[in-house]
């Protein structure tokens, strides 16, 4: 089921464009445990694919400059002499995996991955700005409904924090 796509646009860097990865897809785990990305995101990853556990009950999943810049912007500058940062880093890089898509958009997931994210069949892959986050679809409901309850609630609250 296809509820939204991708769309293209140029940030504002000194870097090329980059890929918005927009919208919700339903798709399933084949039986090697390979998920199709959907044909609208798949030159986003044309030059590879790091996967890794995400801080809800998903996976996120980046090209190869956005996991730099998630690396450099939100784990560069912690120290190894901080146990929480020591903590942060095996979480994120421990079980992360880099691959590419085959021939036909296709990544292969391993199993702590799939643990993690609670993924067995289905799997709803949902463009979230410069990633792509993996869910189970019974929880990818609950986590749409809980914020779809409290948007208005977040949006003020994050912009007080702006002011």
């Amino acid at each position: 089921m296809v509820l939204g796509g991708v769309k293209w646009d140029e940030v504002e860097s000194e870097e090329e464009p980059r890929a918005m990865l927009l919208g919700e897809y339903e798709h399933a785990l084949d039986d090697k445990n390979r998920v199709t990305l959907p044909a609208r995101f798949r030159q986003a990853f044309a030059d590879g694919v790091f996967v890794t556990k995400g801080f809800d009950p998903c996976l996120l999943v980046y090209p190869p400059k956005g996991w730099s810049r998630f690396v450099d912007g939100q784990l560069g500058g912690l120290t190894p002499f901080s146990r929480e940062a020591r903590q942060m880093n095996r979480f994120v890089f421990a079980s992360a995996i880099h691959t590419d898509l085959d021939k036909q958009g296709r990544m292969g997931l391993i199993a702590p991955l799939l643990q993690h994210a609670g993924l067995k069949r289905g799997v709803i892959v949902a463009g979230v700005q410069d990633h792509l986050e993996l869910w189970e679809p019974e929880a990818w409901r609950r986590e749409v409904d809980d914020v779809g309850g409290r948007a208005d609630l977040v949006a003020e609250r994050l912009a007080a924090t702006q002011s």
